[in-house]
């Protein structure tokens, strides 16, 4: 009778079990908690609105909404990143630097329905790239003055901003 011996076995299978379990529990952690600082996230976990959003205007308290998150659909998951938003006159903005090619504007330009998380609340938006020079410069101040920045500055090459509306 002919008999298998492994060695360690038993102890390499524990340890491969045990290496699945932390990477899956760090790709939830990072699914569900992110985006963090740079790092992009996944789907945005939060309270829901009762009802479409009219005034954006609290999106301009820092010490309550110093950042806005945006998910949109990028694929087989969905993608979600940190962005400056910030309200005039009732309206919110989401600004990008160099935003030409980044994943999240490209894939909003091409679905622009998305989720937006602020101040722990996540509403259903619909978001549109701004073009007119006039709303941009309204937006750029708007962004300046929450920032507690000079609202004359130029508005920079390259800067973009999306008009976000609830749906």
């Amino acid at each position: 009778m002919r008999t298998t011996r492994t060695i360690g076995g038993g102890a390499i299978g524990t340890l491969l079990m045990v290496l699945l379990a932390i990477v899956v529990a760090g790709f939830l952690t990072w699914f569900f908690y992110c985006p963090c600082e740079r790092t992009s996230g996944g789907y945005l976990l939060g309270d829901t609105p009762e009802g479409p959003v009219t005034d954006w205007s609290f999106a301009n308290d820092m010490a309550q909404v110093p950042l806005c998150q945006i998910q949109v659909d990028a694929g087989l998951l969905p993608h979600s990143i940190n962005l400056n938003c910030m309200s005039d006159d009732g309206e919110l903005f989401l600004s990008c630097a160099s935003c030409d090619g980044k994943r999240w504007s490209t894939a909003v330009l091409d679905n622009p329905e998305a989720r937006l998380r602020a101040g722990g609340v996540v509403y259903p938006v619909r978001v549109t790239r701004v073009t007119d020079p006039e709303t941009l410069d309204r937006a750029w101040a708007a962004r300046a003055a929450k920032r507690g920045q000079p609202t004359d500055t130029p508005r920079q090459d390259g800067w973009w901003s999306f008009r976000v509306a609830s749906r």
